[in-house]
């Protein structure tokens, strides 16, 4: 499951009004979030806001809604399953006008009717509501775990809860009671929940757990509610351009594979390029120089050890013996060209004990040197050289038709054996 952090702002967003231009909406890039917030303009009274912080390595999975007021912002987050859409609300408070919470909560329930049935959907924010804890009353909306007793304001919120198959988050795991509570009244200092997490009730099942944290410092007299919600960010494939074939590099041990690369590139570059800029000419360089090399040494097609590719110029005789001498078994299967085949099987198989142990003393005595005359970037080099995984066996190639020529001929009672 990967960590996405997506949170809800109202209040804070009193910080980022400072910095604001005459727009009442806009969007601040930090070094680790992105705020989107959507207020009044500069001239009103800086009393109402919402907005989400987003980290930065989520921008590309989410997408801000079009339309937003400084009670009701929407941000669609595009997960696995599909996308979710998460709604940032700021509700009326208690003593505000009826005309006010009418306005809110026909606004919030026509943003909910446009949203799929089976799309999942979490509103967030202060709905400045207290839902109380009668379970009985609204098994669909509230769990078991609730606090304190309903209000004006709850009524019209769990209508609206169970007008819309919604249900509070808050009331349906069994948290400590300091955990249930986000803001304290100025004058009773009774502890009350005003800011709620709500969600479609069948998706119920995904949330692991929504409490308060007292101990975060957001300047501001609410405490942090946080949900924790099982969900999965869509990954985004982009495609990668396809790389350039790699060089067959053993080829440069041999003398005339080189001298033909030199002729091939000189004649190559002969043609004069005449009114280009030094960037088309390096280009040019580059381009024919790659297609030469290639056409000249071929692509590497196989992963190779480093011991092989080191000792390729010593290795390369005795594997062209032995195909000749397997070669020859082949056409002539007797006592003679059996023995010839042993023979040259086995200087292949010492010849390539020798070059391995060559080269990892070699790669030995480097990384030794290193250390001690204090060229630790070498030092290190060589060690990654060393560990490096080998994807292949470390024997030499072998032909692939000489194993089942060889039962073939056990089984007709020709002379064969084993050649190990």
């Amino acid at each position: 499951m990967t960590r996405a952090v997506v949170v809800e702002v109202t209040e804070v967003l009193v910080v980022l009004r400072h910095q604001k231009t005459e727009s009442s909406c806009g969007t601040l890039k930090e070094k680790e979030f992105t705020f989107f917030w959507h207020g009044k303009s500069a001239e009103d009274r800086s009393e109402h806001g919402v907005g989400f912080a987003v980290r930065n390595t989520l921008l590309s999975m989410v997408e801000p809604g079009d339309k937003g007021s400084e009670r009701l912002m929407t941000l669609r987050l595009y997960i696995s399953e599909g996308p979710v859409t998460l709604v940032s609300a700021y509700a009326p408070t208690l003593t505000s006008t009826a005309e006010a919470k009418d306005e809110f909560y026909s606004n919030i329930s026509n943003i909910v009717k446009n949203i799929a049935p089976k799309e999942q959907v979490i509103i967030l924010g202060d709905f400045n509501a207290r839902v109380g804890a009668d379970h009985d009353s609204w098994p669909s909306c509230l769990g078991h775990f609730g606090i304190g007793k309903i209000n004006d304001n709850g009524q019209r919120l769990l209508e609206f809860c169970s007008y819309n198959s919604l249900c509070v988050t808050n009331s349906f795991f069994q948290t400590k009671p300091q955990h249930r509570v986000s803001w304290c009244h100025p004058r009773s200092k009774h502890w009350h929940q005003l800011d709620l997490i709500l969600i479609r009730r069948s998706n119920i099942k995904l949330v692991q757990i929504t409490r308060t944290y007292h101990s975060a410092d957001c300047d501001t007299d609410h405490s942090l509610v946080c949900c924790k919600i099982r969900l999965q960010p869509k990954k985004l494939h982009k495609s990668k351009q396809k790389g350039k074939p790699r060089m067959n590099t053993t080829g440069m041990h041999l003398p005339e594979k080189v001298e033909e690369f030199a002729k091939s590139l000189q004649k190559a570059l002969s043609v004069e390029h005449q009114h280009c800029s030094a960037a088309e000419k390096w280009n040019h360089l580059r381009d024919t120089i790659q297609k030469t090399a290639l056409a000249t040494f071929g692509k590497k097609t196989s992963k190779n050890n480093d011991w092989f590719d080191a000792k390729f110029s010593e290795m390369s005789p005795v594997i062209d013996a032995k195909r000749a001498a397997l070669a020859e078994y082949k056409r002539s299967p007797n006592e003679k060209t059996l023995q010839a085949l042993r023979a040259v099987r086995s200087k292949v198989q010492q010849t390539a004990r020798r070059c391995a142990n060559e080269y990892w003393q070699q790669l030995s005595d480097s990384i030794q040197f290193a250390a001690v005359s204090g060229n630790i970037r070498g030092m290190y080099e060589g060690i990654e050289d060393s560990s490096r995984p080998n994807t292949e066996q470390n024997s030499p190639p072998q032909d692939s038709q000489w194993g089942s020529d060889h039962r073939q001929g056990q089984a007709d009672g020709q002379l064969g054996g084993a050649l190990l």
